[in-house]
């Protein structure tokens, strides 16, 4: 006896258009919040230097000639090159954000459990080749 294929659950227009905005909304506050709660960014480090030469700033003579190509000195170029990114993270928020996404596909896969088995059983069942 073959089970009958599974059909997956049918969903409004009105609904579609509900979750397309809910997403919508998720993917803002994903990216603003951290920004918004000043968990991104480490921001910059600016080192100065007193009297600066191309070596003191770390520059070859290959590089120096591209930053004169450029209409820089070194006095001009320093206040570029002392400017630094700050790459720092935090090993607790590295964890938390391993945590939630993990969680997450963990509560997927178990309120998603009852369609995940009926689609497998629709295609690998034993009565009969896949399709």
């Amino acid at each position: 006896m073959r089970k009958a294929p599974y059909e997956p659950p049918a969903q409004s227009v009105f609904g579609q258009i509900v979750d397309a905005f809910l997403m919508l909304a998720l993917v803002l506050v994903t990216l603003y919040l951290p920004l918004l709660l000043k968990l991104a960014g480490g921001g910059t480090t600016t080192r100065t230097f007193d009297n600066p030469t191309w070596e003191t700033l770390g520059q070859n003579p290959t590089m120096a000639a591209q930053w004169e190509k450029l209409g820089f000195d070194p006095t001009s170029a320093a206040a570029i090159i002392g400017v630094k990114f700050d790459y720092s993270f935090s090993t607790v928020a590295l964890v938390v954000t391993g945590v939630v996404i993990v969680g997450y596909f963990v509560a997927m896969i178990r309120w998603s459990d009852k369609e995940y088995r009926d689609v497998i059983a629709e295609r690998f069942d034993d009565s009969g080749p896949a399709r």
